[in-house]
């Protein structure tokens, strides 16, 4: 099956020709981009266009991948510190550690929640694309916490569509760089695509609805622990609207953490986890919730701030 992606031109890429804007943004080569073009693969606005067209901010530009010369798979792959915190027919519940993503994906080569499940003999979902079987949702790779899997179809559908109605109740937390002024609120900003990185978002005049709730827990000289309510499910959301506000989560250069209080906090990735996880269980309608400890690394972090 081959993958599509679409979004809306960004600002930096304003007059740059097709094959040379869709490369950057989504990570192909320019000859890559310049053969879909050829091909017919690359729309803007509905109607396909040649490589050498001249990109306009704003329009919708659509574009339809290669297939990848072998079908993504689930590969059963063991990870050690994967916990089950919840599991029943319906659902299985996870505490996803750091460097684990939800499923298997173009460029990923590491292991997976679902190739971890199937290899400790959990039955989950066959519903959705066969890479993605029973996801119903996402954390970044690099981020931790709990994650609810489908077991049954039916449990699939109802999660499914949940999260597409925003009737989950996503916690996060987040050590920031800095303090927040106010300590307690609501960041408003439209997410898209950066156009300088091809795997980076950026608050966008052009950008998808995204809406983050945020309240300060604990503050520190350098940084704040923040309870983070996600209204929306943007990827990277609460790194990019952080990073907006000048406050970028600890640890994440890719968003504009300083290395030197990353590497004083003994951090290799970005200080983020996914705290709570609450929803109607999709067996009975009852509300249930679940809630994931901090993982080593992040826990030595905080103990760090709060000796000094």
């Amino acid at each position: 099956m081959r993958d599509s992606r679409a979004m809306p031109v960004p600002d930096g890429l304003q007059g740059m020709r097709v094959d040379a804007g869709v490369a950057r943004v989504l990570g192909l080569s320019r000859t890559v981009a310049a053969n879909l073009a050829d091909a017919g693969d690359i729309f803007v606005d509905g109607v396909a266009v040649g490589k050498s067209h001249k990109l306009v901010a704003g329009t919708w530009l659509d574009v339809t991948l290669p297939a990848p010369e072998q079908p993504l798979t689930v590969e059963p792959t063991p990870v050690e510190d994967l916990k089950v915190l919840y599991q029943d027919d319906d659902i299985i519940v996870v505490d996803k550690p750091a460097g684990v993503a939800a499923h298997p994906s173009l460029g990923w080569t590491g292991p997976t929640v679902n190739g971890a499940l199937a290899a400790a003999g959990f039955r989950i979902s066959t519903s959705g694309a066969h890479e993605r079987q029973g996801i119903v949702h996402r954390l970044d790779a690099g981020t931790s916490g709990v994650m609810v899997v489908a077991a049954s179809e039916h449990a699939y559908t109802l999660l499914k569509r949940a999260f597409k109605e925003r009737t989950v109740d996503k916690r996060y937390h987040a050590l920031v760089q800095g303090h927040l002024d106010p300590l307690s609120g609501t960041i408003d900003a439209d997410i898209g695509r950066h156009p300088g990185g091809e795997w980076r978002f950026a608050v966008t005049a052009n950008g998808r609805p995204s809406i983050t709730h945020y309240d300060t827990i604990e503050m520190f000289a350098a940084a704040s622990l923040l309870d983070v309510h996600l209204e929306t499910g943007r990827t990277h959301q609460i790194r990019v609207h952080f990073s907006a506000m000048h406050h970028p989560c600890c640890g994440d250069p890719t968003y504009g953490a300083n290395p030197k209080l990353a590497a004083r906090l003994g951090l290799i990735r970005q200080w983020l986890h996914a705290r709570k996880l609450g929803f109607a269980h999709p067996a009975d309608g009852r509300y249930v919730e679940f809630e994931a400890d901090y993982p080593e690394d992040l826990q030595h972090a905080l103990d760090v701030l709060r000796e000094s």
